[in-house]
């Protein structure tokens, strides 16, 4: 993995976390495929026991009071290696609900640890989803989700586990409905024979072209291309308040490229 400015530990058998000196974290929650089977395309597709395991409000120790006081949250997830049926291992198409503290729906930062990624978004979870786009990010990449958009995180590459790291709102909360009523979002991550992965349009959606891309520069947000997220956190702790508080960053959500 990329150097993550963190001291955590990655298991694979089975899915799991642990966190060295100066650094915590919780009991990771583990997602089985019985669980999930209800989002998933085939409800009855054959895949790993445990999809993925996530561990919310990590840090290191000093900067436990200021994560609080912020509003800010880190998270890891670490996603099994291996294929859901005929997809990809991916979570659950959603948005993030308004914070009760400002109305506001809040964004992700998503930096890539292990595999690789694409996190799929559009800008509605009505029946016209806006633009469409599938942002493909390897080990050490940041990708954005801005406010309001419905989105998934799939793992592009079945022979490996895909691990990432996240900032999140600490009021973080998801909200299904839109996207559950069109039966997921405007395009499904489909694995060809060989393993890559391509998209199929969903008709319960007015259709929209999909751009597949690589990840940008996040300048106008205030990132460092190159430097662990949490490591820069912690050289400048104002740095990712646009997450728990996204006016900060309004002129750039207004015509937001991923």
């Amino acid at each position: 993995m990329p150097e993550t400015a963190l001291d955590v530990r990655v298991s694979l058998e089975p899915l799991d976390l642990s966190f060295g000196p100066g650094c915590f974290g919780p009991r990771v929650e583990r997602r089985t495929l019985d669980a999930i089977r209800p989002s998933l395309r085939d409800p009855h597709c054959v895949g790993p026991d445990v999809v993925y395991a996530i561990a919310m409000d990590v840090g290191r120790e000093p900067d436990r009071a200021d994560l609080q006081q912020r509003n800010l949250l880190f998270g890891i997830v670490v996603y099994a290696a291996g294929r859901l049926g005929d997809e990809p291992i991916r979570s659950q198409g959603h948005v993030h609900k308004a914070s009760p503290r400002h109305g506001w729906s809040t964004p992700e930062v998503y930096e890539i640890w292990q595999g690789s990624a694409i996190i799929l978004m559009q800008e509605h979870d009505s029946d016209d989803p806006g633009r469409c786009f599938a942002v493909e990010a390897g080990p050490g990449e940041v990708v954005i989700v801005p406010p309001r958009w419905a989105h998934a995180t799939i793992s592009a590459d079945v022979k490996q586990p895909l691990v990432f790291g996240a900032w999140c709102d600490r009021d973080y909360g998801f909200v299904y409905d839109g996207v559950r009523a069109h039966g997921g979002l405007a395009y499904f991550p489909l694995l060809t024979a060989d393993g890559a992965i391509e998209f199929q349009f969903n008709p319960h959606y007015q259709q929209r072209p999909l751009t597949r891309k690589p990840p940008r520069n996040y300048a106008d947000l205030g990132l460092e291309s190159g430097v662990p997220i949490y490591q820069q956190y912690q050289q400048h702790h104002e740095r990712f308040m646009f997450v728990p508080e996204p006016m900060r960053a309004g002129v750039v959500w207004g015509d937001y490229t991923p």
